[in-house]
């Protein structure tokens, strides 16, 4: 590979053995993945949506989300008022991928606006529309869709003023190919991703463990702060905050914001803990998500106790249902309805929230249920699934804890990929619980 020899000359290490790239390695790959894309996906993808003109505008820190995620490496942001046109020629099986933008955009996207020939970006623009010719000419706007919802009202106004009447009636949202763009995960992507997976889970099992957490001493919070530290040291960004909470046998389960937002700030962690954790990475342009529980062994334990272990088999009996549903063309709302009520005549107690996953954490794609939305989602949970897509497999199955006199939730998350040989999930998935302090099998009581 062409980079191969540059990037073992540029590796770093992790504590866990997990390699990380420089900076100067990361911009490599991506823009080498941006190329990719756009030679191969981008132009599958306008002709399944039927658009063949894509125009993206952004101002420097107002960046639609698409046009953000299309940067070259070494953009950290839009410059001044940048556009990107994208038009597909069926019959000639071309792409044009042009950039009306005052800096040279890059090797993937060509400029195509020279200030002293044409002093009007706007007029520029619309030079090459008209040389074209389209059908459709997408923009990002949707009242559903947050992601593909990137075009200001400022540009949207100049861009309709601009463009001759002729055209006006063939603009369109361009939602479809936006939100197709932002799902979609070629192969090298998705042998990226399971690398990204396994250092979360690397994270989290250092944290989950008696290097990071004394009992009767460590926070939640204290948890939290070393899950944030760690990823900067690596070099890495989380896109939210992590979270660590606690179920123990003599408190009540709150409701489902507790883990999240409602929780004690300083929680200490005791023997005989149920712990669970949110977290999450960002890492060459794509996103991580994972839930993953620890109990905390009381003294002379050596395993967690069978009760606990059973709750955990039953989260992910609710996972296998869930998957079992992915069929493309399905839509979200579809898959929630059959998981749940297959899970319902097993006797579990389901909740499912899964949600898209890739170029951010909360992605573009097909809902299947929100924590407070277990009947449906309006429109975002009609949307479709399509093959090559990564999902957070998240929810939560509650269980009645008869040594504790209580219900607890059971909640697990993992990336999960649909291809074209149906489901499989990126890395792994927690089918065990960690445990603090680890098994050590030479010793005894």
């Amino acid at each position: 590979m062409k980079y191969l020899f540059f990037l073992l000359l540029n590796l770093s290490f992790t504590a866990n053995a997990q390699l990380i790239l420089t900076e100067r390695a990361r911009a490599a790959v991506i823009d080498e993945i941006l190329n990719e894309r756009f030679e191969t996906l981008l132009p599958k993808l306008m002709d399944r949506t039927g658009i063949d003109m894509w125009v993206l505008i952004s101002r420097e820190y107002n960046e639609d989300p698409v046009l953000k995620n299309m940067l070259p490496a070494t953009w950290l942001n839009a410059r001044r008022r940048t556009i990107i046109l994208f038009y597909r020629n069926i019959k000639k099986g071309t792409i044009d991928k042009l950039a009306v933008a005052r800096y040279n955009f890059g090797d993937n996207i060509i400029s195509a606006w020279d200030k002293d020939k044409q002093p009007n970006q706007w007029l520029r623009l619309m030079e090459l529309i008209a040389e074209r010719n389209p059908e459709k000419i997408g923009l990002n706007y949707s009242d559903n869709f947050n992601i593909t919802d990137g075009l200001d009202h400022t540009d949207y106004k100049e861009f309709m003023s601009y463009l001759p009447k002729k055209f006006k009636e063939r603009v369109v949202s361009a939602q479809p190919l936006a939100t197709a763009w932002i799902e979609t995960r070629t192969e090298r992507e998705m042998a990226i991703y399971s690398h990204l997976v396994n250092i979360t889970h690397g994270i989290i099992a250092e944290a989950f463990s008696e290097k990071v957490i004394t009992p009767g001493i460590t926070t939640t919070t204290d948890v939290e702060w070393w899950m944030r530290d760690k990823v900067t040291q690596l070099g890495l960004e989380t896109w939210f905050h992590p979270s660590v909470d606690i179920q123990r046998s003599n408190e009540v389960m709150g409701d489902h914001l507790y883990a999240f937002s409602n929780r004690p700030e300083e929680n200490i962690i005791l023997p005989g803990d149920l712990v669970h954790c949110d977290f999450g990475i960002t890492y060459l342009r794509l996103n991580t998500d994972c839930q993953e529980l620890v109990y905390v062994l009381k003294p002379f334990e050596i395993e967690p106790p069978e009760f606990l272990i059973d709750a955990l088999n039953k989260g992910n009996r609710l996972q296998d249902l869930l998957t079992s549903n992915f069929k493309e063309g399905d839509s979200g709302n579809t898959i929630l309805k059959n998981t749940l009520d297959q899970a319902k005549s097993e006797g579990l107690r389901p909740s499912v929230y899964t949600h898209p996953l890739g170029s951010y954490g909360h992605s573009s794609g097909p809902t299947i249920g929100m924590w407070d939305a277990q009947d449906g989602v309006p429109v975002n949970g009609d949307y479709p699934l399509h093959r090559n897509t990564v999902y957070a497999i998240e929810l939560n199955t509650t269980v009645y804890i008869e040594a504790w006199q209580r219900d607890i939730r059971v909640m697990l998350e993992e990336a999960g990929f649909y291809g074209k040989d149906g489901f499989r999930y990126v890395s792994g998935r927690q089918t065990k619980l960690l445990t603090i302090p680890r098994t050590k099998n030479h010793l005894s009581e």
